[in-house]
């Protein structure tokens, strides 16, 4: 099966980078109109520091170290193998000493990208399982759908921030005269924040279907990726509840999302592995009789 490309996946990326460039222009004109343009300089700084250090934060976030061939010779060649077979630059590799079995890509282009793993993940799984959950991650790569997630969660971030800590910011001046403006700001970084929440979760929904059939083009075995979804999801119940809780935040980067509850899946940045599962194991059988 040759690799085509994923117009589902193309046309929900564009569209929610044509909402985003909206909110952007809503969330900048809102914090000027309110007199809250002091946040502004942060706000183009921490865009700056997103875009272009994108895969220096997420693995520092994730306490990730960048390893050498020497390190893990066998996870490097088994990348470097795939990279070759989707047409794609070697990533870097990084490796988080983490018991929870998980996997990511980040980074703003094919050119700067990484793949990290947890010691958990290879623990947990053996050689085809790996490879399948590292093509994943490249089908990632190769559709570029990280560096919109990266944006989308950028924005998601900020006016979280100015939601939370809303009265600090401000300036000086008279507070009574200005503490409208601030409530306006922050009734607009909260309508921000609630849609581009929706966003995110909506794009990360499909690309994750789109990169599990990648994943399947890419080692011609759709069974190795569902065997994996199905230890990975079997071990997260056996991890404790504090190391989840410390990787939550880059939930919809990992190949499986942290469970925490029926609230967490009903608005999750995945499907269901369920779904996932049978989907591959449909696509196992139209390989087979192709």
């Amino acid at each position: 099966m040759d690799w085509k490309p994923d117009w589902g996946l193309r046309g929900r990326m564009v569209l929610t980078m044509f909402l985003l460039f909206a909110l952007y222009i809503v969330f900048v004109g809102a914090l000027v109109a309110t007199r809250s343009w002091v946040i502004l300089p942060f706000v183009a700084v921490f865009l700056f520091a997103q875009f272009f250090f994108s895969d220096k934060l997420a693995l520092y976030s994730m306490g990730a170290k960048e390893v050498s061939e020497e390190e893990y010779p066998q996870l490097h060649a088994t990348i470097s193998r795939l990279s070759q077979q989707a047409d794609l630059p070697k990533p870097k590799v990084a490796v988080v000493d983490s018991r929870v079995p998980n996997a990511f890509a980040t980074g703003r282009s094919q050119k700067k990208a990484a793949v990290c793993v947890t010691t958990g993940i290879m623990r947990t799984l053996d050689d085809d399982e790996l490879e399948g959950v590292l093509a994943h991650e490249l089908a990632h790569v190769k559709n570029r759908d990280v560096m919109v997630m990266t944006i989308a969660s950028f924005l998601s971030t900020v006016a979280f921030m100015i939601v939370r800590w809303g009265f600090w910011f401000g300036g000086g001046g008279n507070r009574d005269r200005q503490g409208g403006g601030i409530l306006a700001a922050i009734a607009v970084s909260l309508l921000v924040w609630i849609v581009s929440y929706f966003l995110i979760r909506a794009l990360s929904r499909y690309r994750e279907y789109a990169a599990d059939r990648g994943a399947a083009v890419i080692t011609g075995r759709p069974s190795a990726l569902a065997s994996a979804l199905m230890k990975i999801s079997g071990r997260m119940d056996q991890v404790p509840q504090d190391d989840l809780r410390e990787q939550s935040e880059m939930n919809a980067f990992f190949i499986i999302p942290i469970k925490s509850g029926f609230i967490s899946r009903l608005f999750s940045t995945h499907p269901s592995t369920e779904n996932r599962i049978e989907r591959l194991r449909q696509l196992e059988r139209e390989m087979e009789t192709a």
